[in-house]
């Protein structure tokens, strides 16, 4: 009996989801899809993460999940002084370029523990990465700005990452504003919110 699928494994977490895509045709969206996989590649790669980094995109339909494995020469800080910037950069040139399919993205960035099966991977920690990209306060800050992108963090990436003010990260730019429930726990993320910071200009400070 394959038991592989009870044994987590520790993945960095980045959940995307396409603005408004149900208001779309189905073969706009068959289009939006091909180009938000396309993105994502370069956008990791931008941070120096290939394929064989991370494990296969989670599709969700208008969104994906991108599951990136631990090396040491990849820590969590280059998805917000990286990668999410370079997402930011690549949607801009992309809306220039094809202004008739262009789209902004919701992200949430989480990490923890994965598990996976035949079909997909699961577990809580993907959940709440889950429930961040479609959390409320989430979908309103990114009607109230006109950046290409607007992103949560779980408390996990708060605590561990953003709150010790690396390099490149303006934890001043973050505020606790988002509210999930899992199960019977209630869990909040944070809202990165530039104008509490520096200007909306990536994540740098």
């Amino acid at each position: 009996m394959d038991t592989s699928a009870d044994i987590p494994r520790h993945r960095a977490i980045v959940a995307v989801d396409i603005e408004n895509s149900t208001k779309q045709t189905n073969s706009v969206r068959t289009q939006l899809r091909n180009v938000l996989f396309q993105l994502l590649d370069e956008a990791l790669a931008a941070g120096g993460i290939g394929k064989k980094h991370r494990d296969p995109f989670v599709d969700r339909g208008d969104g994906a999940l991108c599951l990136i494995r631990p090396f040491d020469q990849l820590p969590k800080t280059l998805l917000l002084t990286t990668v999410v910037p370079a997402l930011g950069d690549l949607l801009e040139k992309h809306a220039e370029s094809r202004p008739e399919l262009a789209f902004r993205l919701r992200v949430a960035v989480h990490a923890g523990e994965v598990h996976r099966d035949s079909r997909a991977s699961y577990g809580e920690d993907v959940d709440i990465a889950c429930r961040l990209v479609d959390a409320p306060e989430l979908k309103r800050r990114l009607r109230e700005t006109t950046a290409p992108l607007a992103l949560a963090v779980s408390q996990e990436i708060h605590r561990a990452v953003v709150r010790h003010g690396y390099p490149g990260i303006d934890r001043a730019a973050f505020t606790q504003a988002v509210h999930i429930k899992l199960g019977e726990e209630r869990l909040r993320g944070w809202l990165y919110t530039p104008e509490v910071g520096e200007p909306e200009e990536g994540l740098t400070a």
